[in-house]
């Protein structure tokens, strides 16, 4: 959630490596030096960037390596600018601020997973096929990419799976089969999947086709192609900031962290469409119109949570713990 200095976190680069086709791994310690806190897999590392962009990064490496944090960047020429940054300007010696890791893709416990990856959407996926590994259960992955050259972590995802890791470059072999991945879904499986906005939608609506939406877990980069607001005009309301003590008024082309920036400027965000959960607040009162893909509106409302930067208000005034 959008958080103050006790959150944060002061890293430095402490080595890179190219994995794959514009895949870069960044390895980071403790300024200092000394144990960094625990994270699961699933969580990510949200970073301050010299320029002061913010952005997300699935951890990837060993959760019980206290000494550091690894995660991997795509570079992206026609992205908003972090990853290009981030291959450009970072070196070994750099330091960065974080933020706390945070999970909202958690692996939950079962017996068997199904774990499909779509190009650095691995990141995460890595982690908990080791994870299912280390707990003894069954799993495989179904890992897609434009080219094998462009997949990073296939060399390691092959030698932990074996003939339970399945390679899928689009080059070679075509795009994934999406239906016929659900429809060999073990009984008591859980799937888990991230990449891409498309294979996320594809994997999505093949699940509820075949009344496996329960059993899905994901996690969005982008987000949802499908995603759209609500029928019908904005309209504008109140919110009250209670740590601030102070009332807003956020207008129909204004988003509550627009307006609320304007009070709290050290206020983190990072998408600006909902997805990727750095601008994630506590609503004291009221009923928010949750707009977001990170969760479901009724996640949010059992968290008390909501996104601020596509939320907005189904009563005339939100409080927010801010």
């Amino acid at each position: 959630m959008a958080g103050g200095a006790d959150d944060r976190l002061k890293l430095v680069l402490d080595r890179t490596e190219r994995v794959a086709e514009n895949v870069l791994l960044l390895r980071f310690q403790a300024v200092g030096g000394g144990p960094l806190p625990l994270w699961e897999p699933g969580a990510h590392l949200e970073l301050r960037l010299p320029s002061g962009l913010s952005r997300q990064y699935s951890l990837c490496g060993d959760p019980a390596d206290t000494d550091s944090y690894t995660f991997c960047v795509l570079k992206e020429e026609q992205g908003r600018g972090g990853s290009v940054e981030i291959h450009r300007d970072l070196k070994a010696g750099d330091e960065i601020e974080a933020r706390l890791p945070r999970n909202h893709f958690p692996l939950v416990d079962a017996p068997e997973y199904v774990f499909v990856a779509g190009g650095i959407g691995v990141t995460p996926i890595k982690a908990m096929a080791e994870e299912a590994e280390r707990r003894g259960a069954a799993w495989r992955l179904v890992y897609g990419g434009r080219s094998r050259a462009s997949m990073a972590f296939v060399p390691e995802l092959t030698a932990l799976g074996g003939p339970r890791t399945t390679v899928v470059p689009q080059d070679e072999a075509g795009l994934l089969d999406v239906p016929a991945i659900v429809r060999a879904l073990p009984e008591d499986a859980l799937l888990y999947c991230c990449g891409p906005a498309g294979l996320l939608d594809a994997v999505t609506d093949a699940c509820t086709a075949a009344g496996v939406a329960d059993r899905l877990h994901l996690e969005r980069f982008t987000a949802s192609g499908t995603a759209s607001a609500p029928d019908g005009e904005d309209t504008a309301f109140e919110i009250e900031l209670a740590a601030s003590g102070v009332t807003l008024t956020v207008a129909a082309d204004e988003s509550i962290l627009e307006v609320a920036r304007s009070v709290r400027s050290d206020l983190g965000f990072s998408c600006q469409e909902g997805y990727c959960g750095s601008c994630e607040t506590r609503v004291i009162a009221g009923r928010p119109d949750h707009r977001g893909t990170l969760m479901s509106p009724e996640e949010h409302d059992e968290e008390g949570t909501m996104l601020i930067c596509v939320g907005r208000s189904c009563s005339p005034k939100l409080v927010l713990d801010l």
